[in-house]
């Protein structure tokens, strides 16, 4: 039983109340606190040592991942962070300088996006660490973006490039909180995640929610530097298109939009963010499934992202 099945059956009879406007499923829960304009944003995510860090990996680094998932996850919704719980856990021989560092790479990340840490738990666990992050957030009345409103006839955006993240990427990103606020504001973006499994894996996520399909377009797709050098120094390496299909931990906004509004999107992000890529890969389409198309014609795409237990 790989992720995705296991969470398909643990999540088949949560219990609920009214305050779920979205439960488990989407990048993170919308609840509705009461009264106001505002709707909270919840998330959760883990890094574990030895499968998102190796040992080794300079602390600060370390905290800063483990926050930046959540507040990619915040940026998914097109949402604003605002405090967060972190659990620690040590094993018994832990360095107390290494936590201190982990703390100065999180509460760096945490003051840039104005986040809050407000607490949290520590506990011991033998072999390896682990570092558990829940984050609150907050998004107006109406204006989370789900992944479930991609329509036939969308097209299919991705910000930066993809692939060979585990060259320094995966540790290093910045959450596109900014810009994710920015698109939603501007335009009615129809759906949204960030890109932690791959564009292969994630892209269904969407697919699955909207029930739609997609073409992508091969020669579009924006192939990262370290994809491509990861290829050429190693000839067993992962070619640079699968890569960017499946490498996963780009931590890249993958959204939909309607077709007529692709061109001014585009026009005005390259005028509001001219340092970032913002690429058209492809469209939905009314067809379940993915197909790639390059110029020997369209195929089925068969590769997927990242799957835990798989």
């Amino acid at each position: 039983m790989n992720e995705f099945e296991l969470i398909e059956r643990l999540t088949r009879s949560l219990p609920g109340n009214k305050s779920v406007v979205v439960g488990a499923g989407d990048d993170c829960a919308v609840l509705d606190a009461g009264p106001g304009e505002r709707l909270l944003l919840f998330k959760t995510d883990a890094v574990v040592e030895g499968v998102h860090f190796a040992s080794g990996t300079p602390p600060e680094k370390v905290g800063h991942k483990a926050l930046g998932r959540c507040l990619s996850d915040i940026a998914a919704m097109a949402g604003t962070p605002t405090a967060a719980l972190v659990t620690l856990g040590l094993p018994r021989n832990f360095e107390v300088g290494y936590v201190e560092g982990l703390y100065g790479g999180m509460n760096a990340l945490a003051r840039r996006h104005e986040v809050a840490i407000v607490g949290g738990e520590t506990t011991t666990n033998p072999e390896r660490m682990f570092v558990s992050v829940a984050l609150l957030g907050w998004v107006a009345q109406g204006k989370a973006v789900l992944r479930s409103g991609a329509m036939a006839g969308d097209a299919i955006f991705v910000t930066g490039e993809l692939g060979g993240s585990l060259e320094g990427k995966h540790l290093e990103f910045e959450p596109r909180l900014v810009e994710a606020r920015w698109l939603a504001e501007q335009f009615p973006i129809h759906a949204m995640l960030d890109l932690s499994d791959g564009l292969a894996g994630d892209l269904r996520h969407i697919l699955q929610a909207s029930r739609v399909g997609a073409e992508l377009l091969s020669a579009s797709i924006p192939i990262s530097a370290a994809a491509r050098r990861a290829a050429k120094a190693n000839p067993s390496a992962k070619p640079p298109l699968l890569a960017a299909l499946t490498d996963g931990e780009d931590f890249e906004l993958l959204f939909t939009v309607a077709g007529r509004r692709a061109v001014p999107l585009l026009d005005a992000w390259r005028a509001r963010f001219p340092a970032a890529r913002l690429t058209c890969i492809g469209k939905i389409t009314g067809k379940e499934g993915i197909t790639i198309r390059d110029r020997q014609g369209a195929r089925p795409l068969t590769e997927h992202g990242y799957i835990h237990f798989a």
